[in-house]
C-alpha cells in the first residue's frame, strides 16, 4: 500500500531523468494528471497521455532534455506530506528559486501554480516545488 502517491510520482520522474529515460510510466489519478498538465504548460515536460488499461489507467509522461541531454527539471521537492499538510494564504505563497521555479498548489479552484493562485486571489495546500 502506497501512502503518498504524489511523492512516488515525483520520485519516478527524478529517477527517470537521472538515467536519461525518454518517458516515465506511473499509475494514473486525477491529481497526477493535473500535475502533469501543469508541468506541460510550464514547459518542464514534453507531453503526457493516459493509457487506459485494466484494472487501472496508466499515465505516461514524456520527459524533456536540453540539447546537451541535461534534464529541464533540475529539482522536485514534495512540500505538503500526508503526515504534515502545509497550507498558505494568497500573500504567503512561496517563490521558488526567486521566481525561476514553480510552486504547485491545490486550491478551491483546482490545482494551479503559485503565480496563478496569486492572480486568482486564492491560497491552498502547497503540493510541491519544481525548478
Amino acid at each position: 500500500m502506497m501512502t503518498d502517491p504524489i511523492a512516488d510520482m515525483l520520485t519516478r520522474i527524478r529517477n527517470a531523468q537521472q538515467v536519461k529515460q525518454k518517458q516515465v510510466t506511473l499509475p494514473s489519478s486525477k491529481t497526477k494528471l493535473e500535475i502533469a498538465r501543469i508541468l506541460k504548460e510550464e514547459g518542464y515536460v514534453r507531453a503526457y497521455d493516459v493509457v487506459s488499461d485494466a484494472p487501472q489507467a496508466t499515465l505516461r509522461i514524456q520527459l524533456r532534455y536540453d540539447e546537451e541531454r541535461r534534464p529541464i527539471i533540475t529539482g522536485l521537492r514534495r512540500v505538503s506530506k500526508p503526515g504534515r499538510r502545509i497550507f498558505k494564504s494568497r500573500q504567503d505563497i512561496p517563490w521558488v528559486q526567486s521566481g525561476l521555479g514553480i510552486a504547485i498548489l491545490s486550491t478551491p479552484k483546482g490545482l494551479m501554480t503559485g503565480r496563478d493562485a496569486r492572480r486568482a486571489g486564492v491560497g491552498g495546500e502547497v503540493i510541491c516545488f519544481v525548478w
